[in-house]
């Protein structure tokens, strides 16, 4: 048989979050309220924990690098998103597609890796108070970070090249609002068992792997209280578990549902882009109240800042 000739995708066409011309307006305010709200809760979380003395512990440690994050993941996204709401044509350079889909993959699994190193700071605190500080020095934080931060990079480098190693020719419309591997793997003209398979691998280890160490971190953490003789001592460990633990089922719930599935069984409309707005806009909105805000430290140290903030524009 005489070779096709195909034609080489060099830009994207996404068609997001809906196709109907009526909700563009409206999705942009919705989102638009979404990211500025994102935005600012995460930045007032590292400004709090950055400027505040008392905050200088590792629990806000890791909290402050989780705003971070939730800052990133949410601005490779939402930006693009927005401005195509306005657009007629939503399109995105082949380069585009790959860098966002790599930032996408280094916030994600940095998040996701947090979120255990999180629960195990907590196992410290509450199994280990007495030797907590020693444990859990300043120095193994900066390690634990830097780690976290040096395997994010690895993975959405290994995973997004895979994606984009194969043929994309033709079709070039990814049924999404941004550039995500499964879809993007579905307009691929080659075969795809190989990339398919290590983003399958790669999602799984991660998601899974990470939610073990947060299952048994809180295991050995309810045991624990269950011991604490104190019912006001248990009430107080309870209720900073269970934000935790709200923060972490809503965050693993998505990324199960989202990922650790066969592409046969999985659904590119509806159930799967609303999943994709939680975990990239509603959970890092959510991320500063379930954390810090219901936080009695936090709040203190917010009245404290905004007094500080006050008295300096009076003296000047």
């Amino acid at each position: 048989m005489a070779p096709e000739n195909f034609t080489r995708v060099t830009e994207f066409i996404l068609t997001g979050v809906s196709s109907c011309p009526e909700l563009q307006i409206p999705l942009f305010l919705v989102f638009l309220v979404l990211y500025g709200l994102t935005m600012a809760g995460n930045l007032g979380i590292i400004t709090l924990t950055s400027v505040d003395s008392r905050l200088q512990t590792p629990m806000y440690f890791f909290l402050q690098h989780l705003a971070l994050i939730n800052l990133g993941n949410s601005t490779v996204i939402a930006p693009k998103m927005l401005i195509n709401f306005l657009v007629k044509k939503k399109t995105t350079s082949f380069y585009e597609c790959a860098t966002q889909l790599g930032g996408f993959l280094f916030f994600i699994v940095s998040e996701v890796i947090m979120l255990a190193l999180m629960a195990c700071d907590r196992y410290v605190a509450i199994c280990n108070p007495l030797l907590y500080m020693v444990v859990v020095s300043r120095r193994l934080c900066l390690l634990l970070v830097s780690l976290t931060y040096l395997y994010g990079f690895s993975t959405a480098i290994v995973v997004s090249s895979y994606v984009f190693s194969v043929s994309y020719c033709s079709s070039n419309i990814i049924n999404h609002f941004y550039c995500d591997n499964v879809p993007l793997l579905a307009l691929s003209c080659s075969d795809t068992y190989l990339p398919e398979t290590v983003v399958f691998i790669s999602a799984a280890t991660n998601v899974v792997g990470s939610l073990i160490i947060v299952l048994v971190s809180y295991f050995n953490i309810v045991l624990s209280i269950l011991k604490i003789c104190s019912s006001e001592g248990r009430k107080k460990a309870f209720s900073t578990c269970a934000s935790h633990m709200m923060a972490v089922t809503i965050f693993y719930g998505t990324l199960l549902f989202m990922y650790v599935q066969p592409r046969s069984n999985h659904s590119l409309d509806t159930d799967d882009k609303m999943a994709s707005v939680f975990y990239t806009l509603v959970i890092p909105m959510l991320n500063p109240l379930i954390y810090s805000l219901r936080n009695k430290d936090v709040k203190t140290a917010l009245q404290r800042f905004m007094t500080n903030l006050c008295y300096s524009f009076k003296t000047m």
